[in-house]
């Protein structure tokens, strides 16, 4: 637990940071800061849930939801991380390659139409390919991202009622 304290970022210095401000006055509460087994694992599950499914606006989302959950701020705040340069890539394909499975879909990685090579105006019919492709790729990633940010969200939770303890300590 000590070493968790150490990493994790102190009360004042979140209330000293312009980002959380708008929270200041709901930030002071003294269960937002402590190392519970509850309150980490709801922080916890917080961050993994919106790490996954918003890819912006995630820190303040999580920051939010463990103040009116009355969660440990910094662990949804830290947990938001999940989703980074590095793992954002194959989250975000896995998720895809879920949702396409849920949905029934051919599990192909749609191929990008190809460019003309001819210098001139982008031909129309190239345009309508593309949005029918993103198009085509938004539901199933957006089922997938909710089911699994739903999956890893309730582990934290499940973790700590089931051995007494967060998974991270």
């Amino acid at each position: 637990m000590r070493r968790l304290r150490e990493w994790l970022p102190s009360a004042e210095a979140i209330r000293a940071n312009r980002w959380p401000r708008w929270l200041s006055p709901a930030l002071h509460h003294p269960r937002l800061w402590h190392m519970s087994r509850r309150g980490l694992a709801l922080g916890m599950a917080l961050g993994f849930f919106f790490g996954l499914l918003i890819p912006l606006a995630q820190v303040p989302l999580s920051a939010a939801a463990g103040v009116a959950l009355r969660a440990n701020v910094p662990a949804a705040v830290a947990s938001t991380l999940v989703t980074n340069p590095l793992t954002f890539g194959p989250i975000y394909y896995a998720a895809w390659r879920v949702g396409s499975a849920i949905l029934g879909e051919p599990v192909d990685a749609p191929s990008a139409p190809s460019m003309a090579t001819q210098a001139g105006p982008v031909d129309e019919n190239w345009c309508r390919a593309v949005t029918r492709r993103f198009v085509g790729v938004g539901k199933p990633l957006l089922l997938g991202l909710v089911i699994i940010a739903i999956a890893v969200g309730i582990a934290p939770t499940s973790w700590s009622r089931r051995h007494g303890g967060s998974p991270c300590c």
